[in-house]
């Protein structure tokens, strides 16, 4: 299945051309200890993609998008794993959101999170970033709340480094997104509405799925399950 430049045929075709532009640009990937994240559930084909390309182990960072309430789409923030929590200050002042609105979202979507956390990691522990470079993945960049707060997380579980790697992103997103030590965007159209409307095939990814590509990963790293060159990490000999 082939797409124009300008857009994609679904989240693997994403995941590949994002592989090949993420290895031109970065080669010394290849060699270091590298973790590639995807965000559930859409991040997580386009990440199972790159982690393969970069013969990188694949995990998951849990985050929920917190929906203004009349216009679910629009994210006002996000939340993730251990405890992170991003605020979109400029759709707050333009919604005006209450406090109590915003702590209800958040009490909501922390338990949908919570229940997500036990579907992806039922049979396998979180895999460590102590030192790591965090590759975070996901199909695409909004308003950027969600990569914003699975960044957050990566750092605060010790990565080294992250880089957000997507394939398409609203330009001014992409262009003042300060959360990651490096973006990596192929498209970023000064017309982005939607992230949809850069697929052909959006279709939603079940958690069925994300758990099967998960599942392939971890058998694919068996022999390594926390990344290449383990041995050279810093402070290890």
């Amino acid at each position: 299945m082939s797409a124009p430049a300008d857009r994609f045929a679904d989240r693997v075709d994403a995941g590949r051309r994002l592989a090949v532009a993420l290895l031109a640009q970065s080669p010394e990937l290849r060699d270091r200890p590298v973790v590639v994240l995807g965000l559930p559930r859409g991040g997580v084909p386009v990440a199972a993609v790159v982690a393969e390309a970069l013969d990188a182990p694949l995990d998951v960072i849990v985050v929920r998008k917190l929906g203004v309430p009349w216009q679910p789409e629009l994210a006002l923030g996000a939340v993730g794993e251990d405890g992170v929590e991003v605020l979109d200050s400029r759709v707050l002042a333009h919604t005006q959101v209450s406090a109590e609105d915003v702590a209800a979202l958040e009490r909501r979507e922390r338990a949908v999170l919570a229940e997500q956390v036990l579907v992806f990691r039922a049979h396998r522990p979180r895999l460590p970033l102590d030192g790591v470079t965090a590759v975070v993945v996901d199909d695409g960049l909004a308003t950027g709340s969600t990569a914003r707060a699975a960044c957050r997380v990566a750092r605060r579980l010790g990565a080294g480094s992250v880089l957000l790697a997507v394939p398409v992103g609203a330009a001014d997103t992409v262009a003042g997104f300060a959360d990651a030590d490096r973006v990596l965007c192929l498209l970023a159209p000064e017309d982005f509405s939607a992230v949809g409307q850069f697929y052909d095939d959006f279709a939603a990814t079940p958690d069925a799925e994300v758990v099967r590509l998960l599942e392939l990963a971890g058998a694919r790293t068996a022999d390594d399950p926390h990344g290449r060159m383990t041995s050279e990490r810093p402070g290890t000999a």
